[in-house]
């Protein structure tokens, strides 16, 4: 399981791919659904009497989602950003207050007196971060978990997939009132996917232009002297299977084992996805896991590093999120760009 520190986009322009970003939704008064929301999460049973106004979000994949619902103006706070946000969503953003650079304290979250609480980790609901859900619940205010990060492993999803992703947007959407902006978002977002997919399965089978079963990418998301790379059922799984291509750890039942790099060096990966991360630590840049690559004795000699199939995708993309198509986008390009 990917570590996150304390933690583990609607879309960056891309000219490679035509893309265009989507604008952050036109916030407005709550509307309400007719009666009150009741849905188990993770095991928790929630109601929610009212569309929230005084919501937090506690990292930045779940403020990304509120932001692109347009829900800025029914949050009061936000926390952990692990990536500059989404140009599209920046001035909604700065709206927003910032509770702590990394998750607030339950006594910060108390203070703030919010109505509800969302998380796409399970780590800020942690003792010395936000508090248990449950803790939240019994107060009163209903904590919602992506279901990919349950606390107990067997009420989580165990495999990523885009339809998933965009039930967890669907459920903000319904708890908010605002169903119609999460059909919206889903839609752009799915949009977005049928035409990465589409673009590349018309290209070459393989990032060499070998006849075969598609290229196979290795997700390197952090560490030089132990790399973490993408095992099965993450995003990466979801991603190399929409492109047509396959990951060169999917037999790894971890989501992110650690790995090494004699086993890498034996699977020879045709292509190296990596993860730009922003906290510093060694082998987190993208530049930084590139510099390594290219100067290591074992690392150098791959096939995709000797053939620079490198691809850059941010680090919060490889996580389910609304971030995650502009993974598959950028993975659709690259390998477009290598079988030219």
């Amino acid at each position: 399981m990917k570590t996150v520190f304390i933690t583990a986009g609607l879309c960056v322009v891309l000219a490679a791919t035509g893309c265009s970003g989507s604008e952050a939704a036109t916030p407005s008064g709550p509307t309400g659904p007719a009666s009150p929301v009741q849905l188990t999460n993770c095991g928790l049973p929630l109601g929610i009497g009212a569309p929230p106004k005084r919501s937090i979000a506690l990292e930045q994949n779940a403020t990304e989602i509120m932001l692109s619902l347009g829900l800025a103006d029914r949050m009061v706070g936000t926390s952990y950003q692990t990536d500059p946000v989404l140009p599209q969503l920046r001035s909604a953003y700065e709206q927003v207050p910032v509770l702590a650079k990394l998750y607030p304290s339950r006594e910060a979250v108390r203070a703030a007196n919010p109505d509800f609480v969302y998380s796409t980790y399970s780590s800020a609901y942690a003792p010395d971060a936000a508090g248990s859900r449950a803790d939240l619940v019994k107060l009163g205010v209903p904590a919602y978990l992506s279901p990919f990060a349950c606390e107990n492993a067997a009420d989580a999803i165990p495999t990523v997939s885009f339809d998933r992703i965009f039930s967890e947007v669907r459920d903000i959407a319904t708890v908010f009132g605002v169903p119609e902006r999460g059909e919206k978002l889903i839609r752009e977002q799915q949009g977005r996917l049928d035409t990465a997919g589409q673009r590349v399965h018309t290209a070459a089978p393989s990032a060499t232009g070998q006849p075969g079963a598609g290229p196979s990418l290795l997700w390197y998301y952090s560490g030089t002297t132990t790399p973490y790379v993408a095992g099965h059922g993450g995003v990466p799984d979801a991603v190399s299977s929409l492109l047509g291509a396959r990951n060169a750890f999917t037999d790894v039942s971890q989501k992110w084992p650690a790995g090494n790099w004699e086993e890498i060096a034996r699977r020879n990966p045709d292509v190296i996805v990596v993860a730009d991360l922003t906290r510093g630590g060694d082998g987190d840049s993208a530049q930084s896991k590139i510099d390594f690559l290219r100067r290591n004795p074992v690392t150098s000699k791959l096939d995709a590093v000797v053939g620079g199939r490198i691809i850059t995708v941010s680090g919060s993309s490889m996580d389910p999120s609304i971030r995650s198509v502009e993974a598959a986008e950028l993975v659709a390009a690259g390998l477009r760009g290598f079988v030219r």
